[in-house]
């Protein structure tokens, strides 16, 4: 039986330990650069590496490395021993300050947009202090941020700290403008939920497209899909329960707050949930929970998918950002109070949320576009590519109230003006859930649901954080050079609403007449990740990056080029995918197949050929294949074609129309073909064994 008190965080160098194994001085010392961003002196960093390092040697360390996160998406390392040469062919073990504080990998073979090229390799990765180091695997791994030799950041981290510090900045003015003075910081925090599905190792290893693209290519619906809702929060099977408590020992060991596992709605998916943390915290958190889960379902005989949209017709995997601004004395700045002060502060924040959402919703779409992505936005579940907000009718109606100053259906008979009465009692849980909104107000928290399983979730809560931040900054501006606070108050969150009302829609995101509501309302619509991506370098969003320092242009340049070209290489490796399947496995089975059936029509030499299973099957499979035989050329043309073209905004589009639009034809034969063929001879597991393989 694990006792989770005695294991949680027995892996992670966090407070508790720094203060137990550090000097006095130097945990204070710490302590403040943790906290306030104050810089380490070389002195106190070696001394906290010479701690670090014998925890970890009592661990079993033997290595550690500078854990990084580029633009991949995944994370990074290169291990270094502790080992150092002594006289007479000994060693000692060893960790210095500068080895604690720098490290310095390869920039130029990371993804850089043109920041690095081959010839200019230097790079540096540097301690993000504000994240705990941990023991994974017996390396000791040190969070840190990732930059070029000419400072550029070159990872995702780093943008995500200075939103948290641009956020910080521009709510503590606000919150002094309401006499708050004792609050000395203010911090995101978020909860992402991970939806993944689980299937049978032995049937991954033979579906080349799982294996190559994550996602199926190919495949037919199964008889029995979700339509029963008999696998959503069902029991668990055994092999997969014993999968989650491995899981959860193994999250909990690193500090990582594992709360909630069940089944999700489509057959062999499932969801685990944290309780919130600090945004970056959160970050660091969340990949290495998806480290985790792969590697443990490896060793349960199982799969761990990630992919948005690994099986076509059922659901696709999202990841939920719950995301909240919270006070260092504990206040939940989204949290509805009962006073006219806390109403009147929330209601301002929560303005700014909205003021965000609606100005920057080209810039939360960009933030969850990818390839993967795209496929599972807008159904089964997901929200629609549409960006809009949820608030639920009570908040809804308390916000027309004020807008239009009138009464609200409470005990109260005056006006609803903001500084002078309190808000009606406004419980958490007011209203029902939307699942088809992208960004609903779940009590006292937003909860972003337009995020894909895979995704890192440091670009989204970077746009979440630069962007609210940006609206603090105009709020406080007009507040600050006022000389009546109560007034010019009422009248800015009024001016918002009315402004902003907009992007607000309680209703069914799913339903068609939604696309022409949005449209009349002046919301974007980005389809795909190409469509999204063209607004990246808006004026509006280099001007937000650029002013609160998060990007500067050349970085942010560098990421409209990295995220393109991701776009065409995940396409094209799924486009060569198909070929190789249906060139080397699928046409030549069913060849044979067809073969079969031409025999045994032979044998059978009966009079009503013409109508037996044999002739017709035959001549249903030979016209398939020879539909899927002409879209493998169009297909294989196409590619070969794109090849010529160097613009990668032009080429992401010709992905976005000609390749998927082959791909899809390529795909309709195929899973014909399948519905036909003996299951004897089909050269891959089909969608039935794998959603349901797992017993």
């Amino acid at each position: 039986m694990t006792n989770v008190t005695e294991i949680f965080g027995s892996m992670v160098f966090d407070d508790r330990t720094m203060e137990a194994r550090l000097p006095k001085e130097t945990y204070k010392a710490l302590q403040s650069t943790m906290k306030s961003g104050k810089h380490l002196d070389l002195s106190v960093a070696t001394v906290v590496a010479n701690a670090m390092k014998d925890w970890a040697i009592e661990k079993g360390a033997t290595h550690f490395t500078h854990w990084f996160q580029p633009m991949t998406g995944i994370t990074a390392e290169k291990h270094d021993s502790f080992i150092s040469p002594k006289a007479g062919g000994k060693v000692i073990m060893e960790f210095s300050g500068k080895e604690l504080i720098q490290g310095e990998p390869d920039a130029s073979s990371f993804p850089s947009g043109g920041l690095r090229a081959t010839f200019e390799a230097r790079g540096y990765t540097a301690w993000d202090a504000t994240s705990y180091a941990f023991i994974k695997e017996g390396v000791l791994c040190i969070p840190t941020v990732f930059c070029s030799y000419g400072g550029e950041a070159l990872d995702q981290k780093t943008a995500l700290l200075r939103s948290m510090e641009a956020i910080n900045r521009q709510a503590l003015r606000v919150l002094r403008l309401f006499g708050n003075s004792d609050v000395k910081s203010v911090k995101t925090t978020v909860g992402p939920e991970q939806e993944y599905f689980l299937i049978d190792k032995e049937l991954y290893d033979k579906r080349k497209d799982l294996i190559y693209t994550g996602r199926t290519l190919f495949g037919a619906r199964a008889p029995k899909g979700q339509e029963l809702d008999d696998h959503y929060f069902g029991a668990i099977k055994p092999r997969v329960s014993a999968y989650m408590k491995e899981l959860n020992d193994e999250l909990w060991k690193l500090g990582i707050l594992a709360k909630t596992e069940h089944n999700e709605v489509a057959p062999a998916q499932h969801e685990m949930a944290p309780i919130f943390t600090t945004t970056n915290i959160a970050a660091d958190h969340n990949q290495l929970t998806m480290e985790i889960m792969q590697k443990v379902a490896k060793k349960h005989g199982m799969v761990c998918l990630l992919s948005e949209k690994p099986f076509a017709g059922v659901n696709g995997s999202g990841k939920h950002n719950n995301w909240s601004i919270s006070t260092d004395t504990g206040v939940n700045l989204l949290e509805p109070g009962e006073t006219p002060y806390e109403n009147a502060q929330f209601l301002l924040f929560l303005c700014a949320v909205i003021k965000a959402v609606d100005e920057y919703q080209d810039l939360l779409r960009i933030s969850v576009a990818s390839a993967g992505n795209d496929h599972r936005l807008g159904a089964n579940e997901a929200p629609p590519a549409i960006v809009s907000m949820f608030l639920g009718t009570d908040l809804s109606e308390i916000l027309e109230a004020i807008e239009k100053d009138q009464k609200h259906d409470t005990k109260q008979a005056e006006l609803m003006r903001i500084g002078v009465h309190t808000l009606p009692k406004f419980p958490k849980d007011t209203t029902d859930r939307n699942r088809t909104s992208p960004f609903a107000f779940t009590g006292n928290k937003f909860e972003f649901r337009m995020l894909g399983s895979s995704a890192s979730i440091s670009c989204a809560n970077t746009v979440l954080n630069t962007s609210v931040a940006e609206e603090l900054r105009q709020f406080a501006d007009e507040l600050e050079s006022s000389s009546d606070f109560e007034g010019t108050l009422h009248n800015l969150i009024r001016r918002t609403i009315s402004e902003h009302k907009r992007i607000i829609f309680n209703g069914d995101g799913y339903d068609s007449s939604w696309v022409k509501e949005a449209a009349n309302r002046g919301l974007y619509n980005l389809k795909s990740t190409p469509d999204a991506l063209a607004h990246m370098l808006d004026e509006k969003n280099i001007e937000l990056f650029t002013t609160h320092k998060v990007f500067t242009l050349p970085e942010l340049t560098a990421r409209h080029e990295v995220r393109l070209e991701n776009y065409c290489k995940v396409i094209n490796i799924e486009a060569q995918t198909m070929l190789d399947m249906v060139r080397r496995d699928i046409l030549p089975a069913m060849s044979e197949y067809s073969a079969e059936l031409s025999d045994a029509l032979v044998k059978k030499n009966t009079l009503d050929a013409d109508s037996s299973y044999e002739a017709d099957t035959a001549k249903t499979i030979s016209a398939l294949m020879g539909a899927a035989h002409k879209s493998c050329k169009k297909l294989e043309d196409d590619l070969l074609a794109s090849k010529s073209v160097s613009d990668m905004t032009v080429l992401a589009d010709i992905y976005k129309t000609t390749i998927l639009d082959d791909m899809r034809e390529l795909r309709i034969s195929v899973d014909g073909m399948e519905t036909l063929a003996s299951s004897k001879v089909w050269p891959y597991p089909t969608y039935g064994e794998m959603l349901f393989g797992i017993r």
